[in-house]
């Protein structure tokens, strides 16, 4: 259902190399790009992501409540995205682990450049 998701920024330049690295990591690549928008994806029939400087000319802020989630399919792949991010001076808001809110579900959290709140996670087979 969903297409894309775009975040706001206000250093196209700074948050392009950004992605550019840490996107590179579940084999993404850039698929769209224009002076004030660029993004990236694994291919054209899945969700992408994008970063855009809004085109109101207003300064981008981020949103409060709003996280973007990059689904990987193996804890090794969360880590290793995940201290990819930190890597490119992203800022931690959780690491890397099992979270209790469901059975198998693995996560970090972290905020990019701009503020932006992502995680990346899998879903494992729960130990019974």
């Amino acid at each position: 259902m969903i297409g894309y998701v775009t975040l706001g920024t206000n250093d196209i330049e700074t948050a392009a190399k950004f992605y550019d690295a840490l996107l590179a990591e579940i084999g993404a690549r850039r698929f769209m790009e224009f002076d004030q928008f660029i993004a990236w994806g694994v291919s054209i029939e899945q969700p992408g992501l994008a970063i855009t400087k809004p085109f109101d000319g207003n300064t981008a802020t981020v949103g409060n409540g709003v996280m973007i989630a990059l689904q990987v399919d193996s804890p090794e792949k969360v880590n290793l995205v995940y201290n990819k991010a930190i890597e490119l001076g992203a800022k931690d808001e959780g690491p890397a682990g099992p979270r209790g809110v469901l059975p198998g579900f693995y996560a970090g959290y972290f905020r990019d450049l701009d503020g932006n709140k992502l995680n990346v996670f899998c879903m494992m087979a729960p130990n019974i």
